[in-house]
């Protein structure tokens, strides 16, 4: 499988808009691609991705989703005249349909499908098609919400008919146990729209499908804004368990940003790093094989913003520093423990939460509360949000860099490192090495985590995600340094699987220290934690044993004394912080 990132658009599909009057469509504007392409040009994004032409879905490919009666009453769109247009449209909810959004809609499904055929077929590895109209909210026999085909859905039936899939991860189906949807959405307690009763809770799919079907509702008012932190615990404590239970072959991410900063549909505030992350979590999944299509999104700013920072991330740019990490809120903690509930009599990562009231709790009173005061008081104007530009993220020129011993062959996509390779031969002299206490003195912030396995895999996937990641996050380390012994007890793929989520932290500045042969790698690990020389502000430091470390305070090294194995760590370390210190 190729390393590339696929980016699929098209300016057809700008080519349609609204041609009369109506408040509740006027923010799905032509203008939404167009901004978003330009902020990914301006940000040398598009040169660095895979171009994918886009192609019409046809009627078979429709036809897998959606009704033949459906199908044929939207062919006749392209022939009617305005007055037919706006009868036509008034069938169904917030939509609006226009000569030429047929074709557009069959576009906007067909860039999905080249995306799954470009990821399938190890073209590339992941990738985002930038398409209009959206599709998340039209049904099987109906348009809803400024969808017309649903474009990720079309694309999970299709993928699963043409190479075999057995398993895809999506925001779609509820009777399908081979489709995991799985769905945050502003609801409060059914007052936001659709107002509809199946995005609560304990929607969870239907016959076989049961469990399949995860909503997580949103059910603070607009005032109480949700932070990073609700996300990701939602991510650690729902989504991430459940899916890597479910084993995906394949993730489609409905990538609606409606839940961004100064949306004026969704109303809330995530900002663009915060889509950073979410993408980074998800990528881990499948074995990196991720299409996302474009969704939601209104807000001619934050919407390229935010689409910049997931394009980022698939092309595999170090994470963002995260912000407001004050811990998730009384809202987002009762969904999250309301789902939990809901679903831990269908999945095994669920089966030890807590049973809690859910007929009448607290953020519904509050709901209610405010309500009354608002009747009372008047709507209070919002003033417009601001927020600063995301800052600059700057890939490394070498993304990953190896350290190895003789006779071992250097992975693809790697730089063999070697300090013959290094031109100024920089040397520390005088390295020192101290003792336990004296090294968390110069470290400012030096945080150990044993890990113990014992061959269970569920086991030591919920122990990452429930309590090392969100601690990682809080932490907020400078550095990420991961040592796997040669009796860690962790098999292969949960050790990619750790090094990937923790890629997230630190700006993706992670050092991975594992034993070969009878290299001693306590003794490198020795010499690289004394390297308090690089002024690092915190390191995040997993390994399973403490007993052994054999730090000597009065033993003074030189690198010219070493095993080269230990010369090239440091040069490479001095490299690394270089790049980090711009």
């Amino acid at each position: 499988m190729k390393m590339g990132t696929a980016l699929i658009h098209d300016e057809e599909m700008t080519k349609y808009k609204l041609l009369w009057v109506d408040p509740a469509c006027k923010i799905e504007v032509p203008e939404r691609l167009t901004v978003t392409y330009e902020a990914l040009i301006q940000n040398g994004l598009t040169d660095r991705c895979v171009s994918v032409p886009v192609r019409e879905a046809t009627d078979a490919d429709i036809l897998l989703v959606h009704s033949e009666e459906y199908l044929e009453a939207v062919k006749k769109t392209p022939y009617m005249t305005l007055e037919d247009l706006k009868e036509f449209t008034l069938q169904y909810g917030d939509v609006y349909f226009h000569p030429n959004i047929y074709h557009c809609a069959k576009l906007a499904a067909g860039a999905a499908l080249q995306l799954v055929d470009s990821v399938m077929t190890g073209k590339v590895r992941n990738g985002m098609a930038l398409v209009r109209p959206p599709g998340h909210h039209s049904m099987r026999s109906a348009a809803n919400g400024f969808c017309v085909f649903n474009n990720v859905a079309i694309a999970a039936r299709y993928a699963k008919q043409k190479y075999g899939l057995k398993r895809v991860l999506i925001y779609c189906f509820e009777d399908d146990p081979s489709v995991l949807y799985f769905s945050w959405h502003r609801y409060e307690h059914q007052k936001f729209w659709p107002q509809l009763r199946e995005s609560d809770y304990d929607s969870v799919g239907k016959d076989k499908g049961a469990g399949f079907n995860i909503n997580v509702p949103w059910n603070q008012s607009a005032s109480i804004n949700l932070s990073f932190h609700d996300y990701l615990s939602l991510f650690c404590h729902v989504l991430l368990p459940v899916a890597y239970e479910f084993c995906p072959d394949l993730v489609l991410v409905c990538a609606g940003f409606d839940s961004a900063i100064g949306d004026p549909e969704g109303k809330m505030c995530a900002t663009p790093d915060v889509f950073a992350h979410l993408t980074h979590l998800l990528m881990n999944l499948a074995g990196g094989k991720l299409c996302a299509v474009l969704e939601g999104g209104y807000n001619l700013t934050s919407l390229p913003q935010s689409v910049c920072q997931t394009v980022q991330t698939l092309l595999g740019d170090p994470a963002p520093r995260p912000a407001n990490l004050d811990g998730p809120c009384e809202s987002a903690l009762e969904s999250l423990h309301c789902v939990r509930s809901a679903h831990r009599q269908y999945w095994s990562s669920l089966k030890h939460a807590v049973d809690l009231p859910t007929s009448d709790i607290s953020t519904k009173r509050k709901k209610l509360a405010e309500e009354e005061e608002k009747s009372e008081n008047g709507e209070e104007e919002t003033s417009e949000e601001v927020w600063p530009e995301p800052l600059k993220r700057v890939p490394p020129p070498i993304r990953t860099a190896v350290v190895l011993p003789d006779g071992v062959t250097c992975p693809d996509g790697c730089k063999h490192f070697s300090s013959l390779e290094d031109p100024n031969q920089e040397r520390v002299n005088k390295l020192r090495c101290g003792a336990e206490a004296r090294l968390l003195w110069h470290c400012y912030r030096l945080y150990y985590l044993l890990l113990t396995q014992e061959d269970d895999a569920l086991g030591f996937t919920q122990a990452v995600l429930s309590l090392l990641l969100p601690l990682g996050y809080e932490y907020d380390p400078s550095l990420v340094l991961l040592v796997r012994m040669s009796d860690s007890g962790v098999c292969d793929n949960m050790w990619q699987q750790l090094t990937g989520l923790l890629l997230g932290l630190a700006q993706g500045r992670t050092l991975v220290l594992m034993q070969v042969n009878a290299i001693p790698i306590l003794d490198i690990l020795r010499v690289f934690i004394s390297a308090y020389v690089l002024g690092l502000n915190g390191i995040l430091c997993l390994f399973r044993k403490l007993k052994g470390l054999g730090l000597d305070s009065q033993l003074p090294l030189s690198l010219g004394t070493l095993h080269p194995l230990y010369g090239s760590l440091m040069l490479l370390c001095l490299r690394m912080w270089r790049h980090w210190r711009g």
